[in-house]
């Protein structure tokens, strides 16, 4: 992990951890700042003298004389005294801002190994060295298979979660166990999966045109000193989920059609898309189409801020001696803020299912998004919005963990870090 430090702090690639990359690497926000303070504090003085400076480089593999630390130090010394407490350090990184902060903790990097099956999150970020060694591809494909294993598991409560949205309402009380019922009865134990085939089959086509349009996006947003800030950052996400999920949308009518179609409507997914096509034309594939994209922005909005409220209370609070907040914390609140984000796009995904099942609910009026609204709050009131949240929720558990144990399986096969 020294090495990683290292090379870190090293942004200009010399092979040297200078002064200024240092002063860069150190300065981020203050909690990092705080935990950075308290490391180089050895003796827990509140001061950090230049026996403390030699001693911490030491450890990260740098040599340096006693007499360069103590220029370290006298530039952020602002009152004389050849120590730096937090005041002065706070103050020296605060109104001295470095240029770019390759991160202290990359730890907290809001990952996308969590597939809920809703994949409307923000796209992973790698490093330049995960791009050239080839790591990224891997961790992709890892990430991949994951979501693959996790959504096949939670299958069943996914189409029940469909069939909820689509036929429930006031007179038809479906509710978890009346849903399982009726489904078996109708297709059998192997009708619980119907649709899973393309929600698998959309995660590599999803995958890669998300993070393509991201690194564009990125690009395009992209400040003139290099800088991306988190605003910059949550567009580039947010435009780049919509253009992944506007290239595969048709899946999603597809899944939709499956789940909630009664036994021999569909041979397969493709004689699906030829019936629909037939039948209704090729505006069928983008029913639905507006609440799906409109979703985005609360979800993934929501997702992250709720991220970065628990990742700097845990800095605060727990991060003692290291910013390395463990699996479960990580996992813990990724799936907080995951949850918090659907609740808040719930409704217009609701909507969406419901458009796109409509011209399959025979003689059934092709309402839009505004006249459906309308018409669930009148009938159902604010309750009708959340018709199957009960089993969505219940699947967020078990989809975690096992794409978080899919994912781990998979990283050590592939030989990833």
């Amino acid at each position: 992990s020294q090495q990683k430090i290292f090379k870190a702090g090293d942004t200009n690639q010399d092979g040297q951890l200078d002064f200024e990359e240092f002063m860069q690497y150190l300065k981020d926000h203050e909690k990092k700042m705080k935990l950075a303070f308290k490391s180089l504090d050895k003796n827990n003085d509140g001061k950090i003298e230049a026996s403390e400076v030699v001693q911490s480089l030491k450890i990260l593999g740098i040599s340096i004389s006693e007499k360069q630390a103590e220029k370290i130090l006298q530039s952020i010394d602002a009152d004389g005294t050849m120590t730096v407490d937090w005041n002065e350090w706070r103050d020296h990184f605060m109104f001295n801002p470095a240029t770019d902060i390759e991160e202290i903790i990359r730890y907290w990097k809001h990952s996308t190994v969590l597939d809920i099956g809703d994949s409307l999150t923000v796209p992973d970020e790698f490093t330049e060295e995960e791009k050239k060694t080839g790591q990224w591809w891997k961790q992709l494909l890892a990430g991949g298979v994951a979501g693959a294993v996790s959504r096949t598991g939670t299958a069943p409560l996914d189409r029940l979660k469909v069939m909820m949205q689509v036929h429930g309402s006031k007179s038809n009380k479906m509710n978890i166990a009346s849903g399982f019922k009726q489904m078996v009865k109708e297709g059998g134990v192997r009708s619980l999966w119907r649709g899973n085939g393309v929600n698998v089959v959309k995660i590599a086509p999803e995958t890669a045109i998300k993070f393509w349009a991201y690194e564009q996006y990125k690009k395009i947003l992209t400040k003139d000193d290099g800088k991306l800030g988190t605003i910059e950052r949550f567009v580039s996400g947010s435009l780049a989920g919509a253009t992944a999920q506007t290239s595969i949308y048709p899946m999603e009518v597809l899944k939709t059609r499956l789940a909630v179609g009664k036994t021999g409507q569909y041979s397969g997914m493709f004689d699906c898309a030829k019936k629909i096509l037939k039948r209704e034309g090729l505006k069928a594939f983008y029913k639905g189409y507006v609440p799906n994209i409109l979703g985005i922005i609360p979800y993934a909005g929501i997702d992250l801020a709720v991220y970065e409220l628990l990742k700097s209370t845990w800095l605060e609070h727990y991060a003692s001696s290291s910013a390395n907040p463990g699996v479960f914390v990580l996992l813990g609140c990724g799936t907080v803020s995951s949850t918090c984000g659907q609740l808040a796009s719930y409704p217009l995904a609701l909507i969406r299912t419901r458009m796109q099942a409509q011209a399959s609910v025979e003689g059934a009026p092709q309402l839009n998004m505004a006249s459906l609204f309308q018409g669930i709050i009148s009938a159902e009131g604010i309750r009708g919005l959340y018709r199957g949240i009960a089993p969505n929720f219940m699947k967020v558990l078990p989809a975690v963990s096992i794409s978080y144990v899919v994912y781990e399986k998979m990283k050590q096969n592939l030989g990833i870090a």
